[in-house]
């Protein structure tokens, strides 16, 4: 037997304080996941606090970008229940989306690489110290990604298929703030610790990948895109990472500190 729809999540109750408090717990568990995760890097692979900043930052705007759109599609959408809404397009977010999100990265990074458009190469920002505005454009070419697949799980949402599934998914539930916590904290959390960890390494798989030879400024290869963002060859450094230092952070202070793998006259380091 269904519960009556009285005693089920209504509309407004996903922008209620009880939901932002829920919301809010979900945020701090999945940003402690990405601190543990930093952790747990290899030492000579651990990134300094400055580029796990630059990093995360990008997968939190992001996510916030989809999650306040999912809020807004369950409020707008004329579903009795705009839990089961949510919960649908979070799903597939996580699904469908982190596919589309995959492939629009890969396509990204090689017409970076093919044009030579050093500043969209997620994950590196710039030798000997990370440049902020690396990580603005970066952070600007990765909500655009998010807009792209958001568009298309949104599309996939209209499907009438939808609403038999949201008429039997979460009926047994007699008390929507049971509801609300299921939808916005215990299947996200779980959902997101493993999200969020292939999302990490997406962004970051193709920092050590790239040779001197391969990137060189834009000022020479694509003045148009120079231009557009108003970044001069003279003010911030590029991409060429130097054949003889690899960066990586000390485990004492997490200082970006480079090693130097030539020999020198006198063997040291």
């Amino acid at each position: 037997m269904l519960v009556p729809d009285g005693h089920h999540c209504t509309h407004g109750l996903l922008i209620s304080g009880y939901s932002w408090i829920a919301q809010s717990v979900l945020a701090s568990l999945a940003f402690a996941c990405l601190i543990l995760k930093r952790y747990i890097e290899p030492p000579n692979e651990r990134r300094s606090w400055l580029v796990w900043f630059f990093d995360t930052s990008k997968q939190a705007i992001g996510a916030s970008v989809i999650h306040f759109t999912n809020l807004f599609t369950a409020e707008i959408l004329p579903a009795p229940n705009p839990c089961t809404v949510y919960i649908i397009s979070f799903l597939l977010d996580s699904s469908i989306g982190i596919i589309i999100i995959y492939l629009s990265i890969r396509l990204t990074q090689k017409l970076a690489h093919k044009f030579h458009i050093n500043y969209l190469n997620f994950g590196e920002y710039g030798f000997p110290r990370p440049h902020y505005k690396y990580w603005i454009i970066q952070c600007i070419a990765y909500v655009i990604i998010m807009a792209i697949e958001k568009i298309f799980i949104t599309a996939i949402l209209q499907l009438q298929f939808w609403d038999q599934v949201r008429d039997l998914l979460l009926w047994p539930i007699p008390s929507p703030q049971l509801e609300l916590v299921i939808v916005m904290l215990i299947i996200p959390f779980i959902v997101n610790v493993f999200i969020f960890w292939v999302t990490d390494n997406i962004l970051i798989m193709h920092r050590f990948h790239h040779s001197k030879e391969e990137l060189v400024p834009i000022s020479e290869t694509n003045t148009f895109f120079a231009k557009f963002t108003k970044l001069s060859a003279n003010s911030i450094p590029f991409f060429s990472k130097p054949k003889e230092s690899h960066p990586i952070a000390n485990d004492n202070d997490d200082q970006l500190i480079e090693i130097n793998f030539e020999s020198s006259a006198g063997g040291q380091l």
